[in-house]
């Protein structure tokens, strides 16, 4: 199954995003939609839904359009990967697992007296169900590995690969649904039904459902107790009619978990004692280059030494006030998360890019390259003006405010920069067919914190193509054997050291060719209402990535962790 974690950028615009394009649709208030029982305990969700919602609990959607509590909520996977922090993943449904030394067979335990809400036992057949039913169908496995998944004993399953999988483990332990064999299994195409009537696992039910608001109550029959069974008895997903509306109902306690980027949030706070947030960043905003001459890129950015100049020539301080309110950190050169995979970034000199632009350095890396300053300020190599362009997706606020302050601060350095706003369809071709010079967007995260996804993803030459033609990932065109062969040593490998030697090759390599040039870390906020429910993650204790919306499968931890405030 796909993992529905997308290349663009995640976080920061999400809701604003969004809300530009559904505010004419949506009249949506808090109070739509059935409300909470008598005495009860409740919280309130927004997870920047502003128009209706439309009713998709399938798991197995390979689009993602399924509504975000089905994954972790609803339904759960074997284990659970918290992206938030590097740890050993959580068991839920599977207890422990174990590899053969070549990375060919991996076991399983499977917790044994689980039952689905239904109230029938979920037992180690469901499991091999609904892994086989996974790996057999293309839609929903994009790993290109098929997999065979049998059970030894009741509370054992051995899954097969045909070669070294070891980077398989986090996607199918961590990211495959385990779904009730007795219901799927006269299902013809789980693709496609919107499954209205979802039979899970996990700590929380489907109870009622409108297009404007839906309840979750808590599932009678899951199988965690004490600190592992939830306390609220139920959840509510509320749409609001913008982004506006969400600061409103955040301040005014009518929402108490929400993710949205609100550049006031910090004087919010300050005013309201009772709300709390995280930052959990995950994706690190830079501009893509097309940088490969061999497979059709054209433009000085196909230059080494021309990006090298951009990511000195920045300035990320100003950067991150003026466009991200102060929400970003710094991010590496490496492309790595400085703070989760801190101790995976290998040369401490590449623990962080530089805040303040040092235009100096910028102009000797040029001339040094050939490059000469003409009288109108700007330099020029053989005849070719240094002229770049960047596209950015018109409506991206703070990434639209990021290229106009970069015109500035590139012309300092002697360098032109025209900015191209564009729709989002267009942005995203030019991008994937390599049309385009510079271009806006953010390297994500894949299925877990293990570096290899984000390096597989962007880097490998298998995942990218000529100009032209698609490249979904690797859109910098980026093509260089040193980083193939070490990414192709990654996952086939589980031995620290190897790991550890093959992430310093890579890194030394992009350091030096920057095909991605990073500015910032994006933020990631989640707000929370602290009156009547706590437990709620802290920057400090970032149990589960917080996130209220995509297929975020923390939210099943967070919601059974939370309890209700005593009256």
């Amino acid at each position: 199954m796909s993992s529905h974690s997308t290349r663009r950028r995640l976080g920061v615009v999400m809701i604003a995003a969004a809300a530009a394009a559904a505010l004419a649709l949506s009249g949506c208030s808090s109070n739509s939609g059935s409300g909470k029982s008598s005495g009860s305990s409740s919280v309130t969700i927004f997870n920047g839904q502003v128009g209706n919602f439309t009713e998709n609990f399938n798991p197995l959607n390979p689009t993602g359009a399924y509504l975000q509590p089905t994954n972790g909520v609803i339904y759960e996977p074997l284990f659970y990967y918290n992206k938030a922090r590097a740890e050993k993943p959580v068991p839920l449904l599977g207890t422990s697992y174990s590899w053969n030394d070549d990375g060919t067979q991996l076991t399983v335990k499977v917790r044994q007296g689980v039952k689905w809400s239904n109230g029938s036992a979920e037992t180690a057949d469901d499991v091999v169900f609904s892994l086989n039913l996974i790996s057999n169908n293309a839609a929903l496995n994009t790993t290109g590995v098929g997999w065979v998944a049998k059970k030894t004993t009741d509370d054992t399953v051995v899954i097969t690969f045909p070669t070294t999988a070891f980077t398989l483990e986090p996607q199918v332990l961590g990211n495959e649904p385990i779904v009730p064999e007795s219901v799927w299994k006269s299902i013809s195409d789980p693709t496609k039904v919107t499954n209205d009537k979802p039979v899970g696992t996990g700590p929380y039910e489907l109870k009622s459902f409108t297009p404007q608001s839906f309840v979750l109550k808590k599932n009678p029959n899951y199988w965690g107790t004490g600190s592992s069974a939830p306390k609220v008895d139920e959840i509510r997903y509320v749409s609001l009619a913008n982004a506006d509306a969400a600061t409103s109902a955040l301040e005014a306690g009518q929402v108490d978990y929400m993710g949205a980027f609100l550049p006031t949030l910090k004087s919010i706070i300050a005013k309201h004692k009772n709300l709390s947030y995280t930052n959990s960043p995950q994706a690190t905003t830079s501009l893509f280059t097309c940088e490969n001459v061999d497979l059709g890129c054209t433009g000085p950015q196909t230059d080494p030494a021309v990006r090298q100049a951009l990511y000195y020539a920045m300035d990320r301080t100003q950067l991150d006030r003026q466009a991200a309110a102060g929400f970003s950190s710094p991010a590496s050169p490496t492309l790595l998360l400085n703070t989760v995979n801190k101790s995976q970034i290998i040369d401490p000199k590449n623990l962080e890019v530089p805040q303040r632009a040092d235009v100096s350095r910028a102009k000797r890396i040029l001339e040094a390259d050939g490059w000469k300053l003409g009288s109108n300020g700007y330099y020029s190599k053989d005849g070719q003006e240094l002229d770049l362009s960047i596209n950015v997706v018109s409506g991206w606020t703070d990434y639209d405010t990021i290229c106009q302050l970069l015109q500035g601060q590139f012309k300092a350095a002697g360098i032109k920069l025209a900015v191209n706003q564009m729709a989002q369809n267009a942005w995203s071709q030019a991008e994937t067919t390599g049309k385009f010079q510079l271009s806006m967007n953010s390297i994500n995260m894949g299925v877990s914190s293990n570096p290899y996804y984000q390096y597989n993803n962007y880097l490998s030459s298998l995942a990218t193509a000529k100009v032209g033609d698609s490249a979904t990932t690797n859109t910098s065109r980026y093509s260089n054997s040193i980083v193939d062969a070490a990414i192709k040593t990654l996952a086939t490998t589980n031995d620290p050291s190897t790991q550890e030697a093959a992430y310093k090759t890579i890194q030394d390599q992009i350091v030096k060719d920057m095909p991605y040039i990073p500015v910032y870390v994006n933020s990631a906020l989640a707000e929370y209402n602290n009156t009547r429910a706590t437990g709620w993650p802290t920057q400090d204790n970032q149990y589960a990535f917080p996130l209220p919306w995509g297929g975020n499968w923390g939210v099943g931890i967070v919601l059974k962790t939370i309890r209700p405030v005593s009256k």
